[in-house]
């Protein structure tokens, strides 16, 4: 089971690094075309979409994840009823909060006290459910532990994204309209990738668990136990988004400058890579930890447990450094020289989102052992103590205040989260460890002072402070020859 998990995590994760590589390319692409400004319109219009698509687009296909990983081994019968009543649900849900949102763009546009952006909102409002449409296989693919079509789907969404959000902007862009064509980019890609994996589904996987005629009528499946998992989680990935989006829109509505937000809109996005290297973790954990909570089975569950977020940590730390000490090179190359006020900033951003990253990884823990309310209130705490904190130090400090008050929130949330874990489970992973880890990392950090940060070179110069780090932990003993045997094998040999 731990190296299915690894291995599954690791196909899961290279998909993830593709999908994040287009998603930089884009980001870097149209922070040139579209200039400051309008980046950070981009930026206001694409977070509030993602945010919505998070109430309806996640938290019923999380639930159908959930419960089709506990029975689809054992009840083949049953898989197409979740779904069939998981897409009830959520056409209902998608349907209503389209029509919602769009009906509510003059109000929310108002409350940014910037009126152009109504019409905007009303089209971006087509990219929830073309959205919503991708999501749901993603999560049905991953209930059925179809890892390896949800990583093409993932690499071709990549891909679909440049093409059509990238081509979209340089196309009209001639015309004054580069920032409606981006926004039409992110409504069309996520809609083909549907199409993709809709005949994946039909003409392949479906045909696996569809029942007979005779029995079809007997297989009955609770639907509101999709919605009694699915409140909480709902809740939670709507607090989320807002605690960790808040400080632009704060951003935007004190300081009132897109320019401004266009920069902090940059620390954000580049900001956002430890979150999206790791994030394939999280979504491997949810039915593995379901799937060994529903049987019985704490060992197994403990043990993944552990693995996985000692090898998070383990690996978390050097990417958060190195992207802080070298924040002015990166922002340079995605954006330019003219988003360099964006470096001091992300330098502190990226720490909170490293925080971040081990939370949101720990609330899916607990949300495959059923435990959906613990993270919902976790999120909503976080979401007051982030706009609480940097509602103030944006009025003391501008753009880094907002980065600081974020990471003194991620810290917070964090800790709690890692102490209910350890309560509920027992055990994390050995305390030495964590030392040596955070040991390795300041060393490192140290040494990274004798680095220049120059422009491209610095690539360099952090493939061998991560090198250095490495070593550091084999003389500490902390990456040991099992570790090495362990990752060769996920490498290199099949799995069961």
């Amino acid at each position: 089971m731990k190296n299915k998990l690894a291995r599954s995590t690791l196909i899961i994760t290279l998909s993830e690094i593709i999908y994040s590589i287009s998603a930089y390319i884009i980001s870097a692409v149209l922070g040139r075309v579209l200039g400051p400004a309008d980046y950070g319109r981009l930026g206001i219009i694409v977070t509030l979409t993602t945010m919505t698509i998070v109430l309806i687009g996640q938290s019923v296909p999380m639930a159908m994840s959930k419960y089709l990983s506990e029975i689809f081994e054992k009840n083949k019968k049953l898989v197409p009823v979740i779904k069939k009543q998981t897409i009830k649900i959520q056409i209902i849900i998608v349907g209503s909060v389209t029509i919602l949102f769009f009906l509510l763009a003059p109000i929310i546009a108002r409350m940014l006290n910037d009126p152009s952006l109504t019409n905007l909102f009303r089209l971006s409002s087509l990219v929830i459910p073309t959205f919503a449409m991708a999501s749901f296989y993603f999560y049905y693919y991953t209930g059925l532990h179809k890892f390896k079509i949800q990583a093409f789907l993932k690499t071709n969404r990549g891909f679909a994204r440049m093409l059509f959000i990238i081509g979209l902007t340089l196309l009209l862009a001639p015309f004054g309209m580069a920032l409606k064509g981006s926004i039409v980019g992110y409504i069309v890609a996520p809609f083909t990738v549907f199409l993709i994996a809709y005949g994946i589904d039909k003409f392949k996987i479906s045909k696996k668990f569809k029942p007979s005629l005779k029995s079809d009528d007997k297989v009955f499946f609770d639907w509101h136990r999709l919605i009694k998992f699915a409140w909480p989680v709902t809740i939670f990935l709507i607090a989320y988004q807002f605690l960790n989006t808040i400080d632009l829109y704060l951003v935007k509505g004190i300081m009132r400058s897109d320019v401004q937000t266009g920069f902090y809109n940059a620390a954000y996005t580049v900001g956002t890579i430890p979150f999206n290297l790791f994030y394939a973790l999280a979504v491997v954990l949810l039915p593995f930890i379901s799937k060994t909570t529903s049987a019985g089975n704490k060992a197994e569950t403990k043990k993944n447990i552990s693995q996985s977020l000692r090898f998070l940590v383990m690996f978390l730390t050097p990417v958060c450094l190195l992207i802080s000490y070298f924040s002015l090179p990166v922002i340079n190359i995605f954006y330019s020289s003219r988003y360099a006020l964006s470096a001091p900033v992300l330098s502190i951003y990226v720490i909170a989102e490293g925080f971040l990253t081990i939370f949101y990884i720990l609330t899916f823990i607990l949300n495959g052992a059923g435990k959906v309310k613990i993270p919902m209130y976790a999120s909503i705490v976080g979401f007051f103590l982030n706009t609480f904190f940097t509602y103030f130090l944006i009025k003391a400090y501008g753009l880094i205040g907002a980065a600081g008050g974020t990471a003194f929130m991620a810290f917070v949330i964090m800790v709690f989260i890692l102490i209910y874990v350890y309560k509920e489970f027992g055990y994390l992973f050995p305390a030495k460890s964590f030392v040596k880890i955070m040991s390795a990392g300041a060393i490192m950090y140290a040494v990274s002072f004798f680095f220049p940060r120059s422009q491209w070179l610095f690539i360099l110069w952090a493939m061998l402070l991560f090198i250095l780090y490495l070593i550091i932990l084999y003389l500490f003993q902390e990456i040991k020859k099992e570790d090495l045997l362990f990752f060769k094998n996920i490498l290199f040999k099949k799995t069961n």
